[in-house]
């Protein structure tokens, strides 16, 4: 059966047809994650960030649609593609970036740290109420000091008789007061890294656990329709088994970041989109001088310059996808797509706000809300200068961090 067209956006997809290098399959999820978007999201969004409410209520149909933990398979996941999870972050970004977001911490960095160094046991009791929805997991890595230097972690975890006690602070954990599980990271001793070597370990914790403690951070001017909490973590008791059996050291939380960061590519382009479409609307109804705004030479420049960075990013991503379906992705050609799809993503929101002039900067229109959260989503899964340090290291193979 041939996929109907997606709705919106048609005088963007007339100048490059995109849809023609999908297939089938991945235009289905995209069309899912657009009507889910429209239809769930966008009526109450404005009034979610006005408001600074997250509506949990979504989070069941999320899992219902497919989209959590869709790139994993088994235990009640979907097993798309990457395109096809970038496409759903797209999608969903396009709408906030805070729901894309929910979909990256459940799915990329939680479940996936999960499916990927969990024991059989650990995958069977979290995954599937994860993908279904039912359950809410985070992942609390960053610490209140820094979050570019997890190598300088302070919270700890130490052997008591047959338990772990992790003791310790983290800061910016999406989800956190929501979850009912967190991945957490901590330092432990470990002899084979010579005396007094340690390594970083990942824990399963209950949040119910007494000692975690989860508080939502308030005055956020960004990410409003979003959670992100502090933790404490006070001599917090676990048994032996919440141990993450397959990762040891920071290859381990790395593994998952760039999970998140690769949807991060494609979600920016989502918000960039959006900006897009907004600023053409008005510029083709506000008439100014006699005429539609859009007729006018510097604007039409404007429109053009978008619509070449959306195109461009969207492209990139296109082909980081295809390069991680076949196993080939690096890191370092993560870190060119978040870099560039961030960086350009919020050049196009303030080009945007500049075509829809003093109403640019309300809620009639979404772009001052992407340029709020594309603030925040800069900053996570590795900053501007993070980014530019892997390549600056690809490039001259000498590292500077």
């Amino acid at each position: 059966m041939t996929t109907p067209p997606l709705p919106r956006a048609p005088r963007i997809d007339a100048v490059f047809d995109f849809d023609a290098l999908l297939s089938e399959e991945e235009r289905d999820w995209q069309q899912k994650a657009r009507a889910f978007a429209q239809e769930r999201i966008l009526p109450i969004i404005e009034d979610d960030f006005e408001k600074a409410h997250f509506r949990r209520e979504l989070i069941p149909e999320l899992g219902a649609a497919g989209f959590l933990g869709m790139h994993l398979s088994g235990y009640g996941c979907a097993g798309a593609g990457a395109v096809s999870y970038g496409l759903v972050c797209l999608e969903l970004e396009a709408a906030d970036s805070g729901w894309r977001t929910f979909v990256s911490v459940q799915g990329s960095l939680a479940m996936s740290a999960i499916a990927k160094y969990g024991s059989e046991e650990q995958k069977q009791r979290w995954l599937p109420g994860m993908a279904a929805g039912e359950l809410v997991g985070c992942f609390a890595l960053t610490e209140p000091q820094g979050g570019s230097d997890p190598a300088a972690m302070t919270t700890t975890a130490r052997r008591d008789g047959d338990a772990w006690v992790i003791d310790g602070a983290k800061r910016w954990i999406g989800l956190a007061s929501l979850a009912d599980v967190a991945v957490v990271w901590a330092r432990v001793d470990d002899p084979s890294f010579g005396e007094g070597g340690q390594a970083v370990r990942g824990f399963l914790v209950p949040t119910a656990t007494p000692g975690f403690t989860a508080t939502p951070i308030a005055g956020k001017l960004s990410m409003r329709a979003s959670v992100q909490c502090d933790i404490a973590l006070e001599g917090v008791r676990l048994p032996a088994d919440a141990l993450l059996p397959g990762a040891r050291g920071l290859s381990g939380p790395f593994g998952c970041l760039n999970e998140a960061r690769y949807g991060i590519v494609w979600g920016a382009m989502g918000a960039a989109r959006s900006c897009l479409e907004a600023a053409l609307e008005r510029s083709t109804t506000r008439e100014v001088f006699g005429k539609p705004i859009g007729a006018n030479q510097l604007t039409q420049a404007k429109l053009a310059d978008m619509l070449l960075e959306v195109e461009k990013g969207i492209l990139l991503a296109l082909h980081l996808g295809r390069l991680k379906e076949r196993g080939a992705l690096t890191p370092a050609q993560i870190s060119v797509g978040k870099l560039n799809s961030v960086r350009e993503a919020l050049e196009i929101a303030h080009q945007a706000r500049t075509i829809l002039g003093g109403d640019g900067i309300t809620g009639a229109f979404p772009v001052m809300r992407h340029a709020a959260n594309l603030e925040s989503v800069r900053t996570y899964e590795g900053t501007d200068e993070i980014h530019q340090l892997v390549l600056g290291r690809a490039l001259t193979g000498l590292n500077a961090f």
